[in-house]
């Protein structure tokens, strides 16, 4: 976990809610988290928090599987449309106005609800965050420049070269995430793998309940994946990224444009690919994803997993209910 401005007075704001419980619902992309949670809302004093890295972002809404009017108007999602594509936002940010949230979820006398697939974001949360620096744009822009011109492949061999432990980690079609280990190593003379294992003391300990909603078969997410993407093709995301293409701030180097389905809709809107090459693109970035979600949801040892073929409804409700009656006496 990293941060780059922490807040170390939010540990006072931990210890007041430590004795409120909080729900964490996660899960690979494209799993039924959103409809899982509005369903929830109507059963239980629940407000929900957001935890998506691209969901922060305004406009970005076809593609990113955002709740519509209707869902919103049900159950109201904190954290969304908080930023502008062209702003950064970062676990730092997200931590703290969580932590917000959750203090004013609590004096409401509800339960916080915490629903999204960042993972960062979870962990950053709850297990604390290590020092990076803040991004540099120049340094950014150098590197991007870099990868026009040799290809995102050749910088990660670079990578491989400083960092081997970040760059097995990082997947060579992962530019975001190897533009900021290069920026890092640039920035400090120290690489992203001993920046990250210098942890601060920001943990929050609060009692949870941790739910993962996520289909037992591969091929069931898959098939998901498929469907949740034509519908997002159908409803106008080609349409959506063109606006956003059109908006003079903005590029396609920025963190919100390099979002799944975004960064290769972009590409086709450029005359790079196909639209058909475009969809299995974005289908198989999708996969991947999902693939790196479900890694780092194995390890939440205590989280319990719920089948979206089953009945996760029923489940949550009996997990969550007992929570709140131990933790807040209801």
């Amino acid at each position: 976990m990293y941060v780059t401005n922490p807040q170390v007075a939010d540990v006072d704001l931990a210890e007041q809610l430590s004795s409120r419980p909080v729900i964490m619902l996660m899960g690979p992309t494209g799993a039924g988290k959103t409809d899982l949670a509005v369903e929830l809302v109507r059963h239980l004093p629940v407000d929900i928090i957001s935890v998506d890295s691209v969901m922060v972002y305004r406009a970005l809404d076809i593609g990113t599987g955002k709740p519509d009017k209707r869902a919103l108007e049900q159950a109201p999602h904190r954290l969304i449309d908080v930023r502008e594509p062209e702003q950064a936002y970062s676990a730092a940010e997200f931590r703290a106005d969580a932590l917000r949230e959750i203090a004013d979820i609590h004096n409401r006398a509800r339960v916080p609800l915490l629903v999204g697939g960042t993972g960062l974001y979870f962990r950053a949360l709850t297990r604390g965050l290590s020092l990076l620096p803040a991004a540099d744009p120049s340094t950014r822009a150098r590197l991007a420049e870099r990868a026009r011109a040799v290809g995102w492949g050749s910088l990660h061999a670079d990578l491989a070269t400083i960092d081997p432990t970040a760059a097995k980690r990082i997947h060579p079609n992962d530019p975001q995430r190897i533009q900021r280990a290069l920026e890092v190593y640039e920035l400090t003379g120290s690489t992203l793998t001993e920046l990250q294992g210098a942890d601060l003391p920001l943990s929050m300990p609060f009692p949870s309940v941790s739910l993962v909603i996520a289909p037992p078969d591969r091929d069931q997410l898959h098939a998901k994946i498929e469907r949740r993407f034509d519908g997002m093709l159908a409803a106008g995301l080609v349409d959506e990224v063109a606006r956003l293409r059109g908006c003079a701030n903005l590029h396609r180097e920025l963190p919100s444009m390099r979002a799944v389905g975004y960064r290769q809709i972009w590409e086709y809107l450029e005359d790079e690919v196909s639209f058909a090459s475009m969809r299995e693109r974005s289908l198989a970035a999708t996969r991947q994803l999902a693939r790196r979600q479900l890694t780092w949801l194995r390890a939440e040892s205590v989280a319990v997993w719920l089948d979206p073929g089953g009945d996760p409804l029923e489940k949550a409700l009996t997990l969550i209910t007992n929570s709140i009656e131990i933790h807040m006496g209801d």
